[in-house]
C-alpha cells in the first residue's frame, strides 16, 4: 500500500520546508501539532499537540531516517500511544521531497510501507489531502483552513 501525492505551491522551498519542521508551520498545517526533534538521521520525532492525553498529545512518532533541508524528510511513524495499544507494531514511512519547479515549489508525499493490516491506512488517505491543502495555503496567504471541526 502506498499512497502519493504532488502539490505546487507558489513559494519557494525555504516556506515550503518551514511548514514541514518549524513549530510554527507545523501548528498552522498539522492540526495544531508541533514536531519535536533534532532532525538527524536516526533521532527520534514526534508530533504534539492538543488531543486525548490533553495538549501535549503524542499523535504520531517515529524515527528521522534522512533529512535534507529544503529538499527531503523521510521517517518511519508509528500511531501515539493513545490510538492503539499495539502503537509500536504499527508504521509506516513517510517522505517528503521538495523540488524548485520554475516559480514555485513541487511537494512530493509519499506514504508507504504500512504495517499489515495498519488502522490507521483509511485515515492517512483522508487526512493527508488535508493537510498537502492546508501547507499550500498557508505557505501563499499566511492563513489556515478552517475545515470545521
Amino acid at each position: 500500500m502506498s499512497l502519493n501525492y504532488e502539490f505546487y505551491i507558489g513559494a519557494e522551498p525555504e516556506q515550503v520546508w518551514a511548514a514541514l519542521v518549524s513549530p510554527e508551520g507545523t501548528r498552522q498545517t498539522f492540526f495544531g501539532c508541533v514536531i519535536r526533534s533534532t532532525f538527524r538521521e536516526g533521532d527520534a520525532f514526534e508530533y504534539i499537540g492538543p488531543g486525548k492525553d490533553g495538549e501535549a498529545t503524542v499523535h504520531v512518532y517515529g524515527t528521522i531516517l534522512a533529512c535534507v533541508p529544503n529538499q527531503m524528510l523521510s521517517y518511519i511513524e508509528h500511531p501515539g500511544p493513545s490510538y492503539y495499544a499495539n502503537h509500536a507494531e504499527l508504521e509506516s514511512r513517510v517522505t517528503f521531497t521538495l523540488e524548485q519547479t520554475g516559480g514555485c515549489t513541487k511537494l512530493k508525499l509519499v506514504n508507504d510501507r504500512f504495517s499489515d493490516n495498519h488502522p490507521s491506512y483509511g485515515n492517512a488517505e483522508k487526512h493527508w489531502w488535508m493537510i498537502l491543502s492546508h501547507i499550500k495555503t498557508w505557505v501563499e496567504t499566511g492563513k489556515s483552513l478552517d475545515f470545521g471541526w
